[in-house]
Formats: structure tokens, sequence, C-alpha cells
């Protein structure tokens, strides 16, 4: 499948001043350095993230585990934005992972998305996209995609600064993530209510499949687990009736 730069989404707020949000850091030079970065500017008093320790090893003395997260980005209260937190549930009750392996919903995740992924060897970002494709397209990006793209991947009130965090991840601590992938799912529609519209829920099993095919990529196992429902909540409640 072809990567490509997903469709602009607005442009991101800056970061400027984070350098100077903890006077302790041990990236004090490296972040006075990076406060010119185009992308990185104007956010005072933001908090530097916690980073991950050194990599720990498995049980019994093997050789050190991948610290990998899956996470479902998105917004379960518009529509088809609630489409990462959906595959990641069906994951998470479909199969079980590796001991470093964590999968989570991370809702509408701004800069604290940094927190998520410093130091980690692989992260796989499950969300919707309007790139102008098809709705229910599925479309891989790479670290590099995203990063070409920092000045148009959307930050709003439902949307993650992906572009920024892995910027930030870099410059601050130089510990971005080694391996990223935005399993991006073109979106039908954002209209209040928590239900999909069909041809982004048809995409589901397929953004499944991309994952555990990633996983399989960086030789992490998975077993599928008997059979449980997902514990998607929200689908129960009703779209809101126009007026």
């Amino acid at each position: 499948m072809e990567c490509k730069s997903p469709g602009q989404r607005g442009r991101i707020g800056s970061l400027r001043g984070i350098a100077h949000a903890h006077p302790d850091c041990r990236c004090r030079k490296t972040a006075r350095s990076a406060a010119h970065h185009p992308f990185l500017r104007s956010m005072h008093g933001v908090r530097m993230p916690h980073v991950r320790s050194g990599r720990k090893t498995h049980r019994g003395g093997k050789s050190p585990m991948k610290r990998v997260l899956i996470a479902g980005i998105g917004n379960v209260l518009l529509g088809d934005d609630g489409v990462g937190p959906c595959v990641v549930r069906q994951l998470d009750s479909t199969y079980s992972f590796d001991e470093g392996v964590e999968l989570e919903d991370l809702g509408t995740p701004a800069l604290d998305f940094i927190d998520h992924i410093a130091g980690l060897d692989a992260l796989i970002v499950v969300d919707s996209v309007d790139n102008g494709k098809t709705p229910g397209t599925i479309t891989l990006y790479r670290k590099q995609d995203l990063l070409k793209t920092a000045s148009s991947v959307r930050m709003d009130t439902h949307s993650p600064a992906i572009a920024e965090s892995l910027l930030a991840a870099d410059v601050f601590f130089g510990m971005p993530p080694r391996e990223v992938l935005l399993v991006g799912i073109t979106a039908e529609s954002y209209a209040a209510g928590c239900n999909l519209s069909e041809s982004v829920r048809a995409a589901i099993d397929s953004a499944v499949q991309h994952v555990l095919s990633e996983l399989a990529r960086l030789d992490i196992l998975h077993k599928k687990k008997e059979a449980s429902p997902s514990n998607v909540w929200w689908s129960a409640v009703p779209h809101p009736q126009p007026a």
C-alpha cells in the first residue's frame, strides 16, 4: 500500500518557550538550540514530559523487550473520529501481545502525547483522516510522511499533534519512537454522534490486520483470545436528533 502524506487538517499550534519550561531539564542545551524550530514555538509553561528509562529485559534474562504502543486516537462523540478507539478496543478484546506492548485509547491528546511516545521502540497510531479519498479507505503513513507534513497535520479540539510530538521527543530528548506507523482511515462524517458510518465501520477489520502485520514486521508476537465482545460502550449512545 502506498504511503502518502495526510490531507490538510488545519495548522498546528506552536511550542516556543518549552525550552524553559523545566529549569532542571538535562536537555536544556538542545532545547535552547531548538527554540527557533519552525514547528516548536510559543507554548510557554508547557511541562516537560516524563521520559521512559532504559529498555527492560524479558523475565528470565532474555534479550531486551521492545516497548510498543498501539494508540487509538479520536473523539468517540464525533462520528467517524471514533474509529481509532474502536480498532484498539477490538484488538484488546481479540488478541494478547508480548509483555512490552501497550494498547491505549488516548482520546484527543495534544502536547501530552509526548508523554506516551518518548523512548518507545515503536508507535502504531490508528486514527481517522480527511485526505479526500473514498470513505473507509486505509492509508499507511510512516514517520517520514508525518514529519514532512508537520505544518498541515491537524490539531484541533479532537486531534493530536502527532508530528509535533515526534519532533519534540527527538529535539528535546533524542528519544523519538524508532518506528512509527499511522493507520489512517478516511472518514465520511464528523457529525455529532457516537456511531460510525457504514463505510468506516467496514474498514475496522482491515485496520486490525494492518496493525497485526506491522507487529509481525517488528517480530512482536500476538495470540488470539477466546471470543469476547469489545467494550465499545459509546456505540449504544444514539445520535442526537436534529431539532
